[in-house]
């Protein structure tokens, strides 16, 4: 079965923000080092879906993007270990879909953005992803 994966992927704007993402139009997505976070990304392929969340003061999803490569060793460090993927700006959300939006609802509980607050990269379960979807006004 070849369907799409739904993903979650969070970066600090200050640092590196969807605005970026759009600007360049494709990255690559490097910098993960927490174990779980690096045992989700192998788990992502080509073709899957990812929301792009801003941490810091923000705490909101703010756009979508494409996963546009399968997970490959980090060119960047010796450590095979370390993972990453490349990216493609999808869409901007038509409104942003903000943390304490998502701690509100009694659907999103089990929801690796709510139980998970640290964790950089997460799958995103496919009716919690038309949920947000709807939120954002898709």
């Amino acid at each position: 079965m070849n369907s799409v994966g739904y993903w979650l992927l969070k970066t600090d704007p200050d640092t590196y923000s969807y605005d970026d993402l759009e600007l360049d139009k494709r990255t690559v997505w490097d910098g993960v080092r927490n174990n779980l976070a690096l045992l989700n990304m192998r788990y992502m392929k080509k073709g899957d879906l990812a929301f792009i969340y801003h941490t810091g003061t923000e705490k909101q999803i703010v756009g979508l993007a494409t996963v546009t490569s399968n997970p490959y060793p980090d060119p960047k460090v010796k450590n095979q270990r370390f993972l990453v993927i490349d990216v493609e700006a999808k869409a901007r959300l038509n409104k942003c879909v903000t943390l304490a939006q998502a701690k509100e609802r009694k659907e999103f509980r089990n929801f690796g953005l709510v139980r998970l607050s640290r964790l950089s990269v997460m799958p995103v379960d496919e009716r919690i992803w038309k949920r947000i979807m709807l939120m954002a006004g898709f």
